[in-house]
């Protein structure tokens, strides 16, 4: 009989505030953040969590944020190279572009959000179409990673350009180049070598006529923006040079000679932000014209007061006939210093602003968010406030790895503990319901009665917390060395601890004799005895049934003692490299050791023989826990992979994926419904398990399928495929096959032929039925319908299009592209079929022409095609024609809805007594929505 397992499943990922994959957004209340697959939204004032964006299924990290300018919209882009578009209010994804072949890096938006551009470390760049929800076309040129875009559109040209207005693109890269693109041609017009090492950052000014740009040695640049260039043709000047659309300008002097990571100019303040790669972010100040004029001429005062002659021209004369000095302009006005290491920031909206206190949000590298004040110049030259930290969110999240994790008895509380904090989480809610500060904690676990937990430090201590108190309630020095493991006897009455100063301690636990210094009772350790090892002891593990205890060694050995009497029973000896963990199932038969060697043995309590060595992780195994009452065991390492395994038939049961970094930590449940994991991301996970039961040859053959999809999906998409010869253009195609355009062009191609099948079943017997008397003919049977169509209840026709319809619309092509010629050929039949009946022309007609485009050589050497491409010319321009006429008639209503209802507010304001320039003025009021103050 085939043996079956129940599957586990993730069903909860907690401990983090926000990730250092991503960047982050702000919009005055709400903080939009990375948590590794996810994407959390915080409550900054009120330090809650309003929403968690999660797509079932998708584990790719999320390396970019962009808010669009449609405000319930977000762009997030991930390290698989998808873009998914999200929408705020339901927390749902509409809609997914896959393109990119590595982590996209950064994306921008247009003026309307209509279009979307994003970078990636595969060196290209990609617009996007958010409303047809497919790829425009892919432009290269970069020779490394994107770091920035910048869209300016004719409507954002300054007042002074002329000629004709071209859409452009600006983007920087690591390969030290600005780059201009013509969206019209899709080319690039200029390419300007800008700093010496990696361009980093990317920033306009309000009015779009001064570029800033930083770089990876510290240094910040600011370059001009001739509009004229571009609107003349880059036409040559008299010398003979070509005119240049970004012209070098001057070079910002920096508090911070750290790469610069950031710039950021607020939407509504005069605010210049840039941040290096410390913990500051330096502000400036952007003075108006008239501040300008004023700092001028008292510098002009001072050099007359020192005697120079002022008759001569000087260079501040110059300098203020072409424009102000950017020096002058942009002046040092505060340092941001946050409490960790900044991974990006955000200014918020406009209306970001408290009390004459301007915010700024920092998302640090340490697992926090804080939101900062500046302060608006003042007045008086002694007057100088520092920027204040107004919000900060650390307490649902470690500051670093989570080290050692512990369960309850009754699996209600779980305990992890970091260097330098200790916290106390319902298991139920997920909530952090205590914090405590700690020492480098290395292991932990409850005592008796589950009142007070024990930690023991990498300096030799052992803590112990009340977790009702929230109190630190003993500290006992214990070892002159690392603490590295603790274990309790399953009597609750002894602990025993090993340490890396070679000793094994005893220590007897009497509950409730010890009362601290507020009345709290507690556990007392009493130190009983000590057994010295020849070598630093790893891990220490007592046998459920009490008779043994397990000792392993830094010289890869495990030594089995008896308990009582600590006489020596046995040595395991078989790594190659230090046992990090071990554990006795139950029954006290078996124990299983993990090791630095990748390798899991199980081995007899009995006789210590090595029942089975397994090569488990592909690095360092970290953890190991038998599941209670069984033979079934769980091992956590380096490698991110948590793995189910049966310790009697040495298979491997299950492969969980989800950590994206070590897992250092791992606690089984006491009663066996769910294992908790912690990693070095910071994370804690909750693997629970599930109803659904689990057969071995079917996870291995679905594992094998995943790979092969993945395989066919890579093979399809490397530079020398075929139908990728355009990647020695600058621009080209935009198309990526993933699994799931390859499951739709299944789909597609088995729906095809169902539906050949079944129209050709109905030719013949038309055929047939012709061919006979009409006696004859009412005595012939019809062919019995496909069973899916007649469930359906649907043509052939129809269930093409039904398939067709449910891909996604940016699969759509990469699903078409899978297509044999034969299939091509017969879906332009079906095409004929749905432009006659005038179904869907929109999708219709998309379809037609990426197959026209795609297989024109086959297509015009084919001469079968001939009878169906005249009808469904035919037919298509006849169903495109009625539709641009339904959409004339729209407009035309819509417009005539404008007009009157213009009209009506025109008359309702003469009918007032208001003048003409008057009434103009309140109906372009009444379009712009304002924010109006309400005081209670």
């Amino acid at each position: 009989m085939v043996r079956s397992y129940l599957r586990h499943g993730p069903t909860q990922a907690f401990g983090l505030v926000c990730s250092a994959s991503s960047n982050s957004v702000y919009d005055g209340k709400l903080a939009y953040v990375p948590a590794l697959e996810d994407v959390l939204v915080w409550d900054m004032k009120k330090g809650q969590m309003v929403a968690m964006w999660h797509e079932a299924g998708h584990k790719a990290e999320v390396t970019c944020i962009m808010r669009s300018p449609q405000e319930k919209m977000f762009a997030v882009g991930y390290a698989d190279g998808s873009v998914r578009l999200w929408d705020a209010s339901s927390g749902t994804v509409t809609t997914t572009f896959n393109g990119h072949k590595k982590a996209v890096t950064t994306l921008a938006f247009d003026s309307q959000g209509a279009r979307l551009a994003s970078g990636s470390q595969d060196t290209e760049l990609i617009v996007w179409d958010a409303v047809a929800e497919a790829g425009l076309y892919r432009l290269r040129g970069h020779r490394d990673q994107i770091t920035g875009i910048r869209f300016i559109e004719p409507q954002d040209l300054p007042s002074t350009s002329d000629g004709r207005a071209v859409p452009l693109l600006l983007t920087t890269a690591k390969d030290t180049f600005i780059k201009v693109w013509d969206l019209s041609t899709q080319h690039c017009l200029q390419t300007v070598v800008a700093h010496r090492s990696e361009v980093w950052a990317l920033e306009l000014n309000s009015d779009k006529t001064i570029l800033f740009t930083g770089s990876g040695e510290g240094e910040m640049k600011a370059w001009k923006l001739d509009y004229g260039a571009v609107s003349s043709g880059f036409e040559a000047t008299e010398t003979g040079e070509i005119r240049k659309f970004i012209l070098p300008y001057s070079t910002v002097p920096l508090a911070s000679q750290h790469r610069v990571f950031r710039i950021l100019s607020h939407p509504s303040e005069p605010y210049l932000a840039v941040q290096s790669h410390d913990r500051t972010i330096e502000i400036f100040r952007v003075r108006t014209d008239i501040e300008v004029k004023k700092k001028q001429a008292r510098r002009r005062k001072r050099a007359q007061e020192k005697g120079k002659d002022t008759d001569q021209p000087t260079e501040i004369d110059e300098v203020a006939d072409e424009g102000a000095k950017l020096v002058d302009r942009y002046t040092p006005h505060a340092i941001i210093r946050a409490s960790g290491k900044i991974r990006s920031f955000d200014v918020g909206s406009e209306h970001a602003t408290q009390k004459g206190l301007v915010h700024f949000f920092v998302a640090l590298a340490s697992n926090a968010l804080e939101v900062y004040g500046v302060p608006s110049p003042s007045k008086s030259k002694g007057d100088v406030s520092e920027p204040s930290r107004v919000f900060s969110l650390d307490l649902p999240g470690h500051r670093t790895d989570v080290r050692t994790l512990c369960l309850s008895s009754d699996d209600q509380l779980l305990v992890s503990a970091s260097n330098g904090s200790l916290k106390v989480w319902n298991m139920r809610t997920n909530a952090c319901i205590r914090t405590m500060e700690c020492g480098y904690a290395i292991c932990s676990t409850f005592l008796p009665d589950d009142r007070n937990v024990a930690v023991g430090t990498k300096s030799g201590e052992i803590l112990i917390f009340n977790v009702a108190s929230s109190t630190l309630v003993e500290t006992i020095k214990a070892h002159s060395s690392t603490v590295w493991s603790m274990h309790v006897r399953v009597d609750g009455r002894a602990l025993v601890t090993g340490s890396a100063d070679k000793e094994v301690k005893f220590w007897d636990i009497t509950p409730g004799n010890f009362r601290d210094s507020r009345g709290v009772d507690s556990s007392l350790l009493a130190h009983t005895r000590t057994l010295k090892m020849s070598d630093d002891v790893l891990a220490v593990r007592y046998s459920p049934d009490g008779k043994m205890l397990a000792v392993a060694l830094l010289d890869s050995t495990v030594k089995i003692f008896y308990q009582d009497t600590m006489k020596y029973f046995l040595s395991l000896y078989g790594h190659k490299l230090p046992v990090l963990a071990m554990d006795i199932s139950d029954d006290s038969r078996l124990i299983v050791t993990c090791s630095a060697d990748k390798n899991v043995k199980i081995w007899g309590l009995d006789f210590g023989d090595c029942h089975k060595s397994i090569f488990a992780h592909e690095e360092s195994v970290m953890q190991v826990h038998f599941e209670k009452k069984s033979h079934y065991f769980w091992t956590a390492g380096k490698d991110k992979m948590l793995k189910y395994w049966d310790g009697d038939k040495f298979e491997n049961i299950q492969r969980l994926e989800g950590h994206h970094s070590e897992i250092w930590a791992m606690a089984v449940s006491n009663h066996g419904n769910f294992v908790v994991t912690g990693s070095h991301d910071k994370s804690i996970r909750v693997w629970e398990k599930l109803d659904e039961p689990l057969f071995l040859e079917e996870e291995r053959e679905r594992e094998l399928e995943a790979i092969y999809d993945e395989n066919l999906a890579t093979s399809l998409n490397r530079p020398d495929a075929p139908g990728d010869s355009a990647d020695t253009r600058e621009t080209g195609a935009v198309h990526k096959q993933t699994a799931d355009t390859l499951m739709a062009g299944e789909r597609l191609m088995e729906a095809l032929d169902l539906a050949d099948a079944e129209r050709a079943a109905i030719r013949d017997y038309e055929e047939e039925k012709a061919r006979l008397t009409v006696a004859d003919s009412l005595g012939l049977q019809p062919p019995p319908r496909n069973p899916v169509l007649a469930a359906l209840g649907v043509s052939p026709e129809a269930y093409v299009l039904q398939i067709i319809e449910k891909i996604q619309s940016t699969a759509l092509h990469d699903a078409l592209l899978v297509l044999p010629f034969e299939k091509v050929i017969s879906l332009m039949v079906y095409l004929d079929i749905w432009s006659q009946e005038g179904q869907n022309i929109t999708l219709t007609s998309r379809i037609l022409f990426f197959l026209l485009k795609t297989h024109h050589h086959q297509i015009v050497s084919n001469r079968r095609l001939r009878t169906t491409l005249i009808p469904l010319r035919l037919h298509l321009r006849a169903s495109l024609r009625r539709n641009q006429e339904n959409i004339r008639y729209n407009l035309s209503a819509l417009q005539y809805i404008k007009r009157k209802s213009e009209a009506d507010k025109t008359s309702f304001y003469y009918e007032e007594g208001l003048a003409e320039e008057e009434v103009k003025a309140k109906i372009t009021e009444g379009r712009k929505r304002k924010r109006v103050q309400v005081q209670a």
